[in-house]
């Protein structure tokens, strides 16, 4: 039977929905599922960590050297509590994408990268080619699985369990040429994106970084979390950790609103999970329309406060 470890993501106290998605990868191998936590006070993380169905026991590692994600740091860790499971599971979020390649390393396997599906206890299925083709990889049954989970491919795994927690010691060697000099992140009372049920995002369309108000508008009018496409980006109409697509963040909100957005291959990778895609185009012509399960054709200026009037 497969025995499972689930690496607990979390920031400011609390733990990243990734997790609950990550938890639901690990209950379709089936087997015994246990979450790890590693912080410099667990308590609160592990607590909840508990509720998720599906788990089992959470473990903690308690250290001063856990109070923020450094993969360098978390590693040797991770490696020394993975002793006797068959898998190790993380998000295959920004901190799952440092920690989890490094955690591999220390065990001398290959990683397995956004597993989308499974379809045995060592055959898996993730995206290449930008999401275009499907493959299907097969890790050797005498081999750990490491992989990272494509969160937008899985479901939140419920709430309400109560998994008993314990806290573990490991004897890993830390290293001394890594240390944290700060955290350089946006604020915003908004939704996250990654996270968010919905998700307004705005294109090249949009025109300009002072028009993009009626993007903002309209997201907190719906309390949804706000993307925008590479061109947006790049124009400097708002910041990088907005951009949704291959080379930005990869979503799937219950709700996606797409506005000014002709849809390059690049931003569909990165919402072809989404519950239900709303195309806002002046082009009735654009390829966005060709995935968009609503699509309003007309001015984004005069289409946008009318929506919001009627919400």
């Amino acid at each position: 039977m497969a025995k499972i470890l689930v690496i607990a993501e979390h920031l400011d106290g609390k733990l990243n929905s990734a997790v609950a998605k990550t938890v639901s990868a690990a209950t379709a191998v089936g087997g015994d599922i246990h979450v790890l936590v590693l912080a410099a006070d667990p308590a609160a993380i592990a607590a909840e960590a508990a509720q998720i169905a599906g788990v089992s026991k959470v473990l903690t590692i308690a250290n001063p050297a856990n109070e923020h994600a450094l993969a360098q740091v978390q590693a040797p860790q991770i490696a020394k509590a993975a002793a006797g499971y068959s898998h190790v599971f993380g998000p295959s979020t920004t901190t799952g994408k440092d920690v989890m390649p490094a955690v591999a390393a220390l065990l001398g396997v290959n990683q397995v990268s956004d597993l989308m599906s499974v379809e045995g206890a060592h055959t898996f299925k993730r995206p290449i080619y930008a999401g275009n083709a499907i493959i299907t990889v097969e890790v050797p049954a005498d081999q750990v699985v490491v992989a990272t989970v494509r969160a937008a491919s899985w479901l939140e795994a419920a709430k309400g369990n109560n998994a008993p927690v314990e806290a573990i010691n490991v004897d890993a060697a830390l290293p001394g040429h890594t240390r944290f000099i700060g955290l350089a992140a946006g604020k915003s009372d908004r939704p996250d994106l990654q996270s968010a049920k919905r998700v307004v995002s705005g294109g090249r369309g949009v025109g300009s970084e002072e028009n993009f108000k009626v993007i903002y508008a309209l997201a907190d009018k719906l309390g949804a979390g706000v993307g925008a496409s590479r061109a947006a980006v790049d124009a400097g109409y708002v910041p990088s950790d907005m951009q949704v697509g291959q080379t930005g963040k990869i979503i799937a909100p219950e709700l996606y609103i797409a506005v000014g957005i002709s849809g390059a291959i690049q931003h569909l990778t990165g919402i072809k999970d989404a519950g239900t895609i709303v195309a806002i185009n002046k082009d009735g012509d654009a390829p966005i329309f060709e995935i968009a399960d609503i699509g309003l054709v007309g001015d984004l200026f005069t289409l946008l406060p009318e929506l919001e009037a009627a919400l």
